[in-house]
């Protein structure tokens, strides 16, 4: 009987729901609860004190929370959230905004166009990631063509008026190069996930909203936009989420003033060596990240049921 009823959960639906749930409960759940550990852990030069003890008859738990006291009365850690949390959105918002026409485009180019226009956008991964990266401060220093073409076209003023760059004509080692190197990177992650929405969109619906005097204009952003919300809101995931705790880029192309949450996890593991304090660090940001996305989530599922 227990046999059958193996058979029966290998296969079909369960199968199909529990695999992935096995490999977030492997590869997320068991190394996140490790790092918790650590982070209330008391560390003794390259080992942690137990966390439950028992001597002479007593079950003794001991759990070290001054790491998390910590984080919040300490100034430098909330302004690297607060650092993270804004450099992150703003590479989403320009992701998105240079990402959504290009990936309109893609989805109403003729249908033998369209492989081309996805090599181009996956282009960019067949190059090493440092490379990349590299390429850009030569293109930002003196004398390279992006600087030329931002300094000679006055964009700089307008970056500098921003609070982009501390003056004209400063382009790297400032939050528009931390900003620019990361858009460009995960700029891919925004357009994929809008494209395989926008290629499914029924052009019947665009159809009938003419019909009805709708403009274009109206059209796209009555119709369009709200039918492309899925692949929107996956692409800035794609992007939001690792910009978060990114730290090659911020090393390469940002300077002292955009400190971000990567090199403070860094510094405090290999240069502090305090793997409690980063544990701490790592758990806090994982859950600024995850706890706004389980509320929309919620959010989401609800006005779906409500819809029914």
């Amino acid at each position: 009987m227990s046999g059958a009823v193996a058979r029966r959960w290998f296969r079909g639906r369960n199968a199909v729901i529990g695999l992935p749930y096995g490999w977030l409960l492997l590869f997320f759940l068991l190394p996140f609860l490790i790092l918790v550990k650590i982070s209330v852990s008391e560390m003794e030069t390259v080992n942690f004190k137990d966390l439950i003890t028992f001597k002479e008859g007593l079950l003794q738990l001991t759990v070290k929370l001054s790491n998390y006291v910590f984080i919040t009365e300490d100034a430098l850690y909330i302004k690297t959230y607060i650092a993270s949390l804004k450099y992150a959105a703003a590479a989403t918002a320009v992701c998105l905004a240079i990402g959504y026409p290009f990936a309109y485009f893609m989805a109403r180019a003729r249908p033998t166009a369209q492989p081309a226009l996805l090599m181009l956008v996956m282009l960019p991964f067949w190059t090493s990631f440092l490379l990349r990266v590299y390429a850009w401060k030569g293109l930002l220093s003196e004398n390279g063509w992006a600087f030329d073409f931002i300094v000679g076209s006055g964009l700089d003023q307008l970056l500098h008026a921003a609070d982009m760059i501390p003056a004209p004509g400063k382009l790297m080692y400032t939050p528009f190069s931390l900003v620019l190197g990361m858009a460009y990177t995960y700029m891919p992650f925004m357009i994929l996930p809008l494209y395989g929405n926008l290629a499914k969109l029924d052009l019947r619906l665009l159809e009938a909203a003419a019909d009805l005097g709708a403009t274009p204009w109206v059209a796209f952003w009555k119709v369009t936009v709200p039918l492309s919300k899925a692949g929107i809101i996956a692409g800035s995931m794609l992007v939001f989420i690792p910009c978060i705790g990114e730290l090659v880029i911020p090393e390469l192309l940002g300077g002292p003033e955009t400190l971000m949450i990567g090199r403070v996890l860094w510094d405090e593991f290999f240069s502090n060596n305090d793997w409690p304090m980063a544990a701490s660090v790592a758990v806090v940001m994982i859950l600024l990240i995850i706890v706004p996305l389980a509320i929309f989530n919620k959010y989401q599922a609800e006005m779906q049921e409500a819809r029914r």
